[in-house]
């Protein structure tokens, strides 16, 4: 595991629970999967200690369940979930963009906006590519500095944990599809274009079509449709 200063136990907690999360999103780790301390501490090299908090810690993020006596399980989403995450996260971005709107622009102007769209491009060019596993990356990133806009910890954490546990469990269905190339959500670009020319009402529109797609995904993907999507 990568690091560039002392390895603390809360560092390498940090990390192992990094490490798991991302093997969850890459589809390494299924929904229902039995996973130990013990298991995580050899693949890992590391002593159980860390182990067993980082894996507290992605309960905590709804991502395992603990299993009395038995371990961790990789939580299952249902798509009700996923629709309640959808509606969640249209609550949040829509708070942000009625109630802290002057904060948001404000922040806007400053090198955080330059910041926001280099991940935007990124973003972008994975999901024309249908390039799952460089989009997911850029995609969190990218909706975490634009959260990170609000100044406001609480908003921007609770927005990251609706957005990874919507990774978790729509990836696996993507997965199973014989291509997404051009079929994935990229109007990243667009929204920090709405931002950064103070057009709230520009920026709420194409968040609520955003939320419109990925529902349409959802009914595409569990009827087992192969008709356009969107991402996350």
């Amino acid at each position: 595991m990568p690091g560039t200063g002392p390895v603390t136990r809360n560092t390498l907690r940090q990390q192992i629970a990094e490490a798991l999360r991302d093997e969850v999103l890459a589809g390494r780790l299924p929904a229902g999967r039995h996973v130990t301390v013990r298991e995580i501490a050899e693949q890992y090299g590391v002593s159980a200690t860390p182990v067993r908090e980082a894996l507290v810690d992605l309960s905590v993020q709804g991502l395992v369940d603990l299993e009395h006596h038995r371990g961790f399980q990789v939580h299952r989403f249902t798509p009700d979930d996923f629709r309640n995450m959808v509606e969640a996260r249209a609550l949040v971005i829509d708070g942000i963009f009625r109630f802290a709107t002057e904060r948001v622009l404000e922040a806007a102007g400053s090198d955080g906006l330059a910041s926001v769209r280099r991940r935007a491009e990124e973003a972008e060019r994975a999901s024309r590519a249908g390039d799952l596993d460089i989009l997911i990356g850029y995609d969190l990133r990218f909706w975490g500095e634009l959260g990170g806009l609000v100044g406001n910890p609480y908003i921007s954490d609770l927005l990251h944990r609706v957005r990874v546990q919507g990774w978790a469990f729509v990836v696996p269905h993507l997965r199973r599809q014989r291509s997404l190339k051009g079929r994935l959500w990229s109007r990243h670009g667009e929204l920090v274009d709405a931002v950064g020319s103070r057009d709230a009402a520009a920026a709420q529109r194409i968040i609520g079509e955003y939320n419109d797609h990925s529902l349409r995904l959802l009914d595409h993907l569990t009827a087992g449709g192969e008709r356009p999507g969107g991402a996350g």
